[in-house]
């Protein structure tokens, strides 16, 4: 299969926009959003129905499909337990979770390479026998890839990870799933959503001085906060978008994430044209060209937006202060000027620790032209930055672009060490022997995700996030107080300077960008003598079985496992770092279950109460003692459950040890589907408050399954220690098909079954 993006895919794409448009147009009876243009675009089929955000499921048919070296270890086992054979659309994986970051870009790299070399064989050989692109590890990280190369305005993409949207930036509608929602879609099933809801985000103005790209989305979570964007599609529109770059949009899209949006687009614009143009793909923008019609909204939307989208927000670019959010939890903003107040009322460890900067989200050609603009103030004054300055790129196209053009040398001067093109540091591939352990320490990224340990595996390190030119700033400063708007430096002559804001910055370089070889495998034309590599003995890879379907009864007397306190991502159910190594083996993985969640019957991190001996256990131990006993369990949760990552990991580790369901206050979008396909069922409070009536040595019985019914609530019994019981209701968002996944035991095995 040709895994590229060519001219005859986007004109077919945009042949069905055009028509569905039209169609779509005539079942609403009234104007289109952008969002509203691509997703009927790509309906499977387009019948009488105007859909309700939030309600009605719609299925779809995704262009592409992109995988990375960490989810796709279990996309590609899944893909294999179903017997599927070829995928039947452009398909890449890309390996950039599983680079470490202790030392620098070459010396990591080779370490790497060398201890994980069975797992990227294994992806690279089912990459080849299923028709897929792999892209070698050093290409670069699957988002800054996919930019570079894959996307195009008006298209749809899904991709086993939860920060896919960044392909946004292009004025594509890509959503990050579950690995069971790619597998399901590369093997040509239409792809099956929740109808959106939509927000509206209208920019006026321009960006100047100190504010960039990055503050726009900071300013966002901070008017919606980590669930305001749960199953909506954020619409960004008005003269404002038209100051931002393509790369600028794309930071923007990436961090839609952090709001629980399913994704982040941006209307075509001559910026995203530039882009393509230098990115090789004229083709492309010609054609995009052609067809600017289907790839806006309706000009009736801009001008009564309020009409069109669930909630409209609006920001004066102008007028916009840069930002920096954090620690735990990406809306938690404040401006760079009252950040210092801050420091001291909330306890902040004032001295930075360490600068990084870079990533997915930010390592873009105007990025890093930004922050060199900084550094080479700084080397002008002789002082470089006081702190350990870590720099990521975010593909090897833009490691040897900076490196061409001397911004790499700029940040070298003032003391920075380039990692390896690779995730690194923003997903827990960071070593810091340097650091005392649980010592508090703060450090400022331009990273996207910034929740408790996910960085440094350290609960104490306090993450702040901001723009590139802004952490470059800070670095230079030495602490969070210090302000680059009005504060001063001293220089190696003593003087006292303050900052410049950066110089302007080109979008893409004058010269093109740098193309690298030799770092991309097409797949062959005939795969039929290529063999899937797998050891059978192997601790890091393990062949799946298929989990045991739904029994017909009641789930009765459920022992509580965890009744998670407060934030619960899916970093806390199944952390990365050290635990990205077991990816792709279900069994040795399970060991991290829950292990960053805090029990709120003890405040105790990743512990639990055995019933069986009434000990203090790691929730994975008494989950394996459980199992053996052939004993089911629960889980509750508070609010927003499962937020974070798309990693299939944290529901399906439950359900291998004996999770049957979930009950929280509000689930999280991808967790939610990717616990429904493992066959887990995910339930929420119909009144939050009863989740206070729920203690420690409470059963849990969820009666009258076998009348399991969309929109139909489930009756549950808390059965107390002293024999009191409660009867509550719990709702769900199961549709018929989903109830059968369930019944299956898995959407897997109605996959398997069907197939």
């Amino acid at each position: 299969m040709n895994t590229d993006t060519t001219s005859e895919l986007v004109s077919s794409v945009y042949q069905k926009l055009k028509e569905n448009i039209i169609k779509f147009r005539d079942v609403t009876g009234r104007p289109l959003t952008l969002t509203e243009k691509i997703l009927s675009g790509h309906f499977n089929e387009i019948d009488e129905k105007n859909f309700t955000g939030g309600k009605d499921y719609v299925f779809l048919k995704p262009d592409r499909v992109a995988l990375q070296d960490v989810t796709g270890q279990m996309v590609m086992l899944q893909f294999m337990q179903a017997g599927l054979k070829q995928a039947a659309l452009p398909t890449t994986v890309h390996c950039d979770h599983l680079i470490r970051a202790e030392v620098q870009g070459d010396v990591d790299m080779k370490v790497s390479l060398d201890e994980n070399s069975e797992v990227f064989k294994f992806l690279q050989s089912a990459a080849a026998k299923y028709g897929c692109g792999f892209w070698k590890p050093g290409a670069g990280i699957i988002h800054q890839v996919v930019l570079e190369n894959y996307a195009f305005p008006g298209g749809l993409m899904i991709g086993t990870d939860s920060h896919t949207p960044n392909a946004g930036g292009l004025g594509m509608i890509a959503v990050g799933v579950g690995g069971l929602d790619a597998a399901e879609t590369m093997a040509g099933l239409p792809w099956e959503l929740l109808y959106p809801k939509k927000i509206g985000i209208k920019l006026t103005g321009e960006l100047n001085g100190w504010t960039a790209p990055k503050d726009i989305i900071l300013k966002v979570a901070d008017e919606l906060t980590v669930s305001g964007g749960t199953n909506a599609i954020v619409e960004y529109f008005g003269p404002g978008t038209k100051s931002i770059s393509c790369t600028g949009k794309a930071t923007i899209a990436n961090m839609g994430a952090e709001i629980g949006a399913t994704c982040s687009v941006f209307p075509y614009d001559e910026r995203m044209e530039t882009y393509l143009k230098y990115t090789n793909r004229s083709h492309i923008a010609e054609l995009a060209n052609q067809n600017k019609e289907s790839l806006v909204a309706d000009p009736e939307i801009e001008q009564n937006p309020e009409k069109y989208f669930d909630r409209v927000i609006e920001i004066n670019l102008s007028t916009l202060e840069p930002h920096i959010v954090g620690p735990h939890t990406p809306d938690l903003a404040r401006t760079i000027s009252d950040l210092a107040d801050d420091v001291v009322a909330k306890d902040y460890a004032d001295p930075i620790s360490v600068a990084l900067i870079g990533s997915c989200t930010n390592s873009s050609y105007e990025d890093m032209s930004r922050a060199a603009s900084i550094a080479e103030q700084a080397k002008a004054k002789g002082i470089k930055s006081k702190i350990p300055l870590l720099v990521t790129p975010g593909s090897e196209q833009i490691r040897g672009t900076i490196e061409r053009d001397g911004q790499m040398d700029s940040l070298i001067d003032i003391g920075a060490t380039v990692l390896a093109n690779a995730c690194g540091p923003c997903i827990g591939q960071w070593n810091r022997p340097e650091l005392e352990e649980n010592k508090k320490n703060s450090i400022v990224t331009t990273f996207n995700r910034n929740f408790p340990g996910r960085n440094d595996g350290q609960r104490t390190t306090l993450n702040f996030i901001g723009s590139p030119e802004m952490i470059i700033a800070l670095s230079l400063g030495g602490k969070l107080s210090f302000n680059p708007l009005k504060d001063e430096l001293t220089a190696a002559d003593g003087t006292k300077f303050k900052l410049d804001p950066p110089k302007p910055a080109p979008e893409v370089p004058e010269e093109g960008f740098m193309r690298p070889e030799g770092i991309f495998v097409a797949p062959p034309e005939n795969s039929d003598d290529v063999e899937v590599i797998i050891d059978p003995n192997s601790k890091r890879l393990q062949r799946l079985e298929p989990f045991d379907k739904w029994n017909g009864g009641d789930f009765e007397s459920l022992p509580i496992m965890v009744k998670a306190k407060g934030k619960c991502t899916t970093d806390h159910i199944s952390p990365a770092g050290a635990w990205l190594s077991l990816r792709g083996h279900l069994d040795n993985l399970s060991d991290n279950m829950l292990l960053g969640a805090v029990n709120s019957f003890n405040d105790e991190v990743g512990q639990g109460k055995n019933i069986l001996n009434d000990k203090l256990e790691s929730f994975s131990n008494i989950a394996r003692q459980y199992k053996e006993k052939q004993m089911q369990w629960v889980i509750i949760g508070d609010n927003n459950y499962g937020e974070g990552s798309s990693r299939e990991h944290a529901a399906m580790t439950p359900r291998y040890l004996g999770c049957v369901a979930v009950i929280t206050k509000s689930l999280a979008r991808i967790h939610e589907t990717n616990l429904k396909k493992q066959g887990v069922l995910a339930l929420t409070f119909s009144n939050p408050d009863d989740y206070e009536k729920i203690l420690e040595d409470d059963k849990i019985s969820l009666k009258n399954l076998n009348e399991l019914e969309p929109a139909k609530q489930v009756k549950c019994i808390i059965s107390h220690k002293g024999g009191n019981q409660d009867e509550i209701l719990l709702n769900h968002s199961y549709n018929k098909s989903q109830i059968e996944w369930f019944k299956a035991g898995s959407a897997l095995n109605v996959l398997k079954n069907n197939r």
